[in-house]
Order: C-alpha cells, then sequence, then structure tokens
C-alpha cells in the first residue's frame, strides 16, 4: 500500500464476496500505512461491496468497471458512495500502470 493512496483515500473498504474463494475481504486506507487481508477490516468499513468472487477479480484487473458492476447490479454498495467512486479512481490508476 502506497502513503499516497491512503492519504488521499482515506477509507476502509470490505468486500462480502459470493462463490469460489468468496467470504469477508477488506482494503484499509485509512489507517497509517495501509492494509489489506481476509475477514473483516481491524476498525469499521467506510464502505461494504457485495459481489461475486469472479467479478471482483475482473473489477480489480480492469475487465469491469465498478460504474458498469454497479449499474448492471453485479456490484452493491453500502455506505459512503463518494469513497466508493475514489476507489474506481485508483483502480484505473493502478491498472494502467500494469
Amino acid at each position: 500500500m502506497s502513503e499516497e493512496y491512503v492519504r488521499t483515500t482515506q477509507g476502509v473498504f470490505q468486500f462480502e464476496l459470493s462463490g469460489d474463494e468468496g467470504g469477508t475481504w477488506y482494503i484499509d486506507l485509512k489507517t497509517e500505512g495501509g492494509s489489506a487481508g481476509f475477514g473483516k477490516p481491524p476498525v469499521t468499513a467506510d464502505v461494504v461491496m457485495s459481489m461475486s468472487s469472479a467479478d471482483f477479480v475482473k473489477m480489480f484487473t480492469g475487465k469491469l468497471k465498478p460504474t458498469l458492476a454497479f449499474m448492471s447490479g453485479k456490484l452493491r454498495i453500502k455506505g459512503n458512495m463518494a469513497l466508493a467512486i475514489k476507489l474506481e479512481k485508483m483502480l484505473t490508476q493502478l491498472n494502467s500502470k500494469l
């Protein structure tokens, strides 16, 4: 996790994934240093996103745009929508560097 992403995002994202490799995962871009892992985040999530594990992989590899996933019902979002949009912008930046 880059300190820049933590500084500019300031949010904790929880992912509730269904299907193979499903479960609860998180990305903490609020706590110093940032972190990610399996299970509930160490602090309360600002955004909870629910989707299939297959769509999660597509989203994080740039093959599925989060906005499109949301509009088509593949992604459900609870919480701070502005932070969800920040995550989409960050994913776009990261995928452009791959």
